[in-house]
């Protein structure tokens, strides 16, 4: 990429972000625009990177627009662009051309890519390999979801929606597991299938794919692999500070994807930086209490299978508490193509309370609710509430007892709650 002034429509974006980020350690001069004042947006500030709320302007001076997926061609500043003869790029065209020329280390998956990439990111940089990582998420251990570093080592977190995936080129490809989801996009698992197999066959024969064969899905996608396969269960992993079996899996592949990139990689080195990393923004992060001493937690998860190893894991951790989810339903979608999905999930609470959908880039859908959803709930035996706000939600949530563990849930702002009721 020649352009050395860029802006980015979408800034506040986990990707945009983290990739902002990056073009401003290489000196590249960067600002964008984003709807809303976020942790990241904060972030970037404190980078000193020019970050406007609302709606932007494209500087004269631009030589190149970034745009991240939730901003359409009919935006304003990118249909000024596009007026100015300004080029644009995707934000995953733009990591594709940052990245093409380096050694990439791309992590894959429907579920635990974000924690990976910043396992596998924490192990690089503890063996002081350098590693340059874009991570999906702000990761404690470096207080950014970016990581500054060579080049010409790239670990990025790869997302299989409207096949982003394959604008990558990576040298080694980390597959955690696949299960149907962006329905919006895919409409069935074969067409997701069919995205991971082309993933698949363009890692070259001098690369590695990271991944557990024997998973039926997974095993389907490797048919018309060139690059060896190295199973990642395999690994032997130490115990970690972050709970549940998923994240066990999440460690034994970067572990493996680590030693696959570095062969020679210290064994006590690689444990140790597991050992020690303390995992990510909204993923089972704890908050605090609220004023009647219920403990706070808040997760990103919003596919059901996510939902339910969460709820399973922190039921195992804290066997002593009711579990309370308030939950954020993204995407009318994804919430009628899981809706069944989504109940049994949630009947696994002691109770729920659901927020109205976060509807992000989608029209409104009025066949779906967070009221249906919360009629299934009860009717696959769980305790379900709709509520049509926030602030419901927050006056709810206050009222719970210190025999309580709360669980904001989901990919919307349902985050900010849990900063209320801790905040009180």
């Amino acid at each position: 990429m020649k352009a050395q002034r860029v802006y980015m429509v979408g800034i506040g974006g986990i990707g945009m972000s983290a990739l902002a980020q990056f073009l401003h350690a290489q000196g590249r001069e960067v600002s964008g625009s984003d709807r809303e004042e976020s942790p990241t947006t904060m972030l970037l500030k404190q980078r000193e990177i020019v970050v406007e709320i609302g709606d932007g302007s494209v500087p004269d001076e631009c030589e190149l627009l970034i745009y991240s997926d939730a901003v359409p061609e009919s935006n304003a500043v990118r249909m000024m662009a596009q007026e100015k003869g300004i080029p644009q790029l995707s934000y995953f065209e733009a990591l594709g051309e940052v990245s093409k020329s380096a050694r990439t280390i791309a992590v894959a998956g429907t579920h635990g890519k974000t924690t990976t990439t910043g396992m596998l990111a924490k192990i690089l940089h503890y063996c002081e390999k350098q590693p340059t990582a874009i991570i999906g998420s702000i990761v404690r251990d470096f207080d950014s979801n970016f990581l500054p570093g060579d080049d010409k080592l790239f670990v990025v977190e790869a997302c299989e929606y409207r096949d982003h995936l394959l604008k990558l080129s990576p040298k080694i490809l980390v597959i955690t597991n696949i299960e149907l989801d962006h329905t919006d996009y895919f409409p069935d698992l074969e067409a997701l299938l069919d995205t991971f197999k082309k993933a698949v066959e363009r890692v070259p024969e001098d690369g590695i794919i990271v991944t557990n064969p024997y998973d039926p899905n997974i095993a389907k996608v490797l048919t018309n692999a060139k690059a060896p396969i190295i199973d990642y269960t395999t690994q032997s992993v130490p115990k970690l500070n972050l709970i549940g079996e998923f994240n066990r899996h999440n460690a034994m592949a970067a572990k493996a994807a680590a030693r696959a990139a570095f062969p020679h990689l210290d064994e006590g080195f690689t444990d140790k930086a597991l050992l020690e990393f303390r995992g990510s923004w909204r993923r089972f992060e704890y908050k605090g209490e609220t004023p009647a001493g219920a403990s706070v937690y808040d997760d990103y998860a919003h596919h059901p299978t996510a939902i339910s190893k969460t709820i399973e894991a922190a039921r195992e951790a804290h066997p002593e508490k009711k579990i309370v989810v308030a939950f954020h339903p993204h995407l009318y979608s994804r919430t009628k193509s899981f809706l069944e999905d989504f109940a049994h999930a949630l009947a696994l609470a002691d109770r729920c309370v659901i927020a109205p959908i976060y509807a992000a880039r989608e029209a409104l859908d009025p066949s779906i609710s967070n009221g249906v959803l919360a009629e299934k709930v009860e009717a696959a035996h769980g305790h379900a509430r709709a509520l049509d706000s926030f602030d419901e939600i927050r006056d709810e949530l206050l009222k719970v007892e210190d025999d309580s563990l709360i669980i904001t849930m989901g990919a919307g702002d349902i985050y900010k709650v849990a900063e209320q009721i801790v905040g009180e």
